[in-house]
């Protein structure tokens, strides 16, 4: 048996022509029918938002990220809960940075593995870098700055649940 796991999709902003296939894509991958509930995203003219609480498998987050990255336009979140065997994850993408990827943590904080902090300690170390910025790149900083406005525009959005069929 597969374990499952649930989370929440936030699609902060995307033009009305590619909502369809964000609704496709996503449900290609938890196998159901997705139908998002769409509204104006009051930071950027002409686009739309949309939030998704989602059941899946373990690894749905990933699947659902690879499936809407590197499309013009859109900008979006995917997180992942942790379970009893996994790591949580979360996945922020922007047109301008691509993809971030983050370990969560069963309290929601970032975890991040020992070998990418032996490699900020011998990046600094050699004085390429601060240690400050090799942190901001760590915890995504980049990707929550450019997110934060999109974020506080969608709060108080309704939100709308989505089950994988077993």
């Amino acid at each position: 048996m597969t374990p499952t796991t649930r989370g929440v999709l936030y699609v902060h902003s995307t033009p009305s022509a590619l909502c369809p296939h964000v609704e496709w894509a996503v449900g290609g991958v938890l196998g159901v029918a997705a139908s998002l509930a769409w509204t104006a995203q009051p930071a950027a003219h002409g686009m739309y938002r949309s939030e998704l609480s989602w059941q899946g498998d373990v690894g749905a987050a990933a699947r659902i990220a690879s499936g809407l990255r590197g499309w013009s336009h859109l900008r979006f979140e995917v997180t992942e809960e942790p379970t009893t065997g996994t790591e949580g994850a979360r996945y922020s993408y922007t047109p301008d940075l691509g993809i971030f990827h983050a370990v969560i943590g069963v309290h929601g904080d970032i975890m991040i593995p020992e070998d990418r902090l032996k490699a900020v300690v011998v990046k600094t170390a050699l004085g390429t870098t601060s240690i400050e910025a090799e942190i901001d790149k760590l915890l995504g900083r980049a990707w929550d700055d450019e997110l934060e406005t999109f974020r506080h525009a969608g709060e108080g959005a309704p939100v709308r649940w989505l089950h994988q069929v077993v």
